[in-house]
């Protein structure tokens, strides 16, 4: 893993399956704490994983951005 992010910590929204998950794999290669949010737990679970197999740190939440009480609930675990 860099250390470019070290100490930092990114919130990667449809981070479940394609560009999201491939763009919260690219921020822990470069040092970030990943937080991963999307609809489908098993899939960010999955992300989560692969990450730590990677060396790097996250945790996924579950939550829709389109709900406005759900993103709060998100921002507020950060």
């Amino acid at each position: 893993m860099e250390a470019e992010l070290k100490g930092k910590v990114a919130l990667v929204t449809g981070g479940t399956s394609g560009i999201g998950r491939t763009t919260a794999l690219a921020f822990a290669k470069a040092g970030a704490k990943v937080v991963v949010s999307g609809r489908r737990e098993k899939e960010g679970n999955e992300t989560i994983e692969a990450i730590r197999g990677a060396g790097g740190d996250g945790f996924f939440v579950k939550s829709d951005v389109s709900q406005a009480l759900q993103v709060e609930k998100l921002i507020q675990t950060l």
